[in-house]
């Protein structure tokens, strides 16, 4: 009878540890999603006489370093541990914005190597962390564990914009220099405290009622793989280019998505102000929430259509969506509309590729081989970013938007052509 209580309990403590690796793995994302916020600085930085290009260096290189230490985690993660992981991530990240704020906040280089190269390098600790904990206290529902725990990603970027913009006002308050600060000691705390609950369950711990079953639409063959087999085989390759293809094209929306929508809606007779308020609220409420939103409804969409028919839609959409964007930019309405598409399919992509990686390698190794994956992102942060800002530079924004959309169709046949993985 005893034994029986006992059993009960330690069962009824395991699902609460889930519930709790759910709220730290929201809260660590939140903070990590600071990325993301980086348009809303963009303005004031071109104020200070910065080009448009050099705005999208900080982007991309903070991007790179994300996906480059990502890697470096992904093989630390089982002797170091998850939660060791978190703390060093959140400890870097909130370290780089408040010596940006220390630097004075508006010169180029300190911007680039504390905000993109050590900022990012944070970001690249702590982000595995709660996709790969959360697999392995939801074997059963990996898509819809995955979307909430990249979620805060999405719906940290509205946060972190509207604070230091119209809910804050931080930046005109209290300029860019102490936003930074606060921002840094807000992101260490949050991931610091959200990687509390950072651990892994009892080893072969499964829900009650988890039923291994196969998937028909599934790219997985049931092995696990290390990453070195991982990387020999054709499944990675054509994974690797459709994300490069469809995070490249949503990296260089969100790193535009004021910049353009502003020319294009005083090309059509706004005023300065009138257009900053429309594109603002374009990116920082219809583009972030539907980018987390995204997260989770794909997600759940993937536990039930497959993640190969998830990311084919995903991307086919995706790409026509970014070359009718060229026309809708300019009117208000339309640009509110193309925005919530684009951020709605842009976020899928941070719960469908780990997912699809996952189902194709192997769950238990998917610590260590998503982040290979995930280099597709930084690829795809030099590309996009660049491509946009060049282009604007040029006059060109619309052509960067028709070049992304044909490149994300393209990837839409690649993932196409994956079948499941064998050793």
């Amino acid at each position: 009878m005893f034994l029986n209580v006992k059993k009960v309990i330690m069962e009824k403590q395991k699902i609460m540890n889930r519930g709790m690796v759910v709220f730290g793995a929201i809260l660590i994302q939140l903070a990590l999603g600071a990325i993301y916020a980086w348009s809303v600085f963009t303005p004031s930085l071109k104020d200070a006489g910065w080009s448009k290009t050099d705005t999208q260096w900080v982007f991309s290189l903070g991007l790179v370093s994300f996906a480059i230490v990502m890697v470096y985690a992904g093989r630390k993660l089982n002797s170091w541990g998850p939660q060791k992981l978190a703390f060093i991530g959140g400890i870097v990240l909130g370290l780089g914005y408040f010596l940006a704020g220390i630097f004075g906040g508006t010169d180029f280089y300190p911007l680039l190597i504390l905000i993109g190269l050590i900022g990012g390098a944070g970001i690249g600790f702590a982000y595995v962390v709660p996709i790969a904990v959360g697999m392995r206290w939801f074997p059963d529902k990996k898509g819809m564990i995955t979307g909430l725990a990249v979620a805060g990603f999405g719906f940290g970027a509205m946060l972190w914009v509207k604070l230091a913009g119209s809910w804050g006002n931080l930046i005109e308050d209290m300029g860019l220099a102490n936003t930074f600060m606060i921002y840094g000691i807000a992101f260490a705390l949050m991931v610091i405290i959200g990687g509390l609950w950072m651990k892994w369950p009892p080893e072969g711990w499964k829900p009650k009622v988890y039923i291994e079953k196969e998937n028909v639409t599934s790219t997985g063959s049931g092995e696990e793989f290390t990453s070195k087999e991982m990387l020999s085989t054709p499944q990675f390759y054509l994974i690797f280019f459709t994300f490069i293809f469809s995070a490249g094209a949503g990296l260089m929306a969100i790193g535009l998505m004021k910049l353009y929508p502003m020319e294009a809606l005083m090309s059509n007779g706004l005023t300065k102000v009138e257009a900053s308020a429309i594109a603002g609220t374009a990116m920082a409420v219809f583009f972030s929430l539907a980018n987390g939103l995204g997260r989770i409804i794909w997600g759940m969409l993937s536990d039930k259509l497959g993640r190969k028919n998830s990311i084919l839609i995903m991307t086919a959409t995706q790409g026509i969506l970014m070359i009718l964007f060229t026309y809708m930019a300019g009117t208000e309405w339309l640009l509110y509309l193309g925005a919530t598409l684009i951020g709605f399919n842009f976020g899928g992509n941070f719960a469908l590729f780990p997912t699809i990686t996952a189902d194709t390698f192997g769950t238990k190794t998917v610590g260590q081989n998503y982040p290979y994956i995930f280099l597709a992102y930084g690829v795809g942060g030099i590309l996009g970013p660049i491509l946009g800002g060049t282009l604007g530079d040029m006059g060109n924004f619309p052509v960067a938007f028709v070049i992304s959309g044909i490149a994300v169709l393209v990837g839409a046949v690649l993932i196409f052509l994956v079948k499941p993985a064998r050793k």
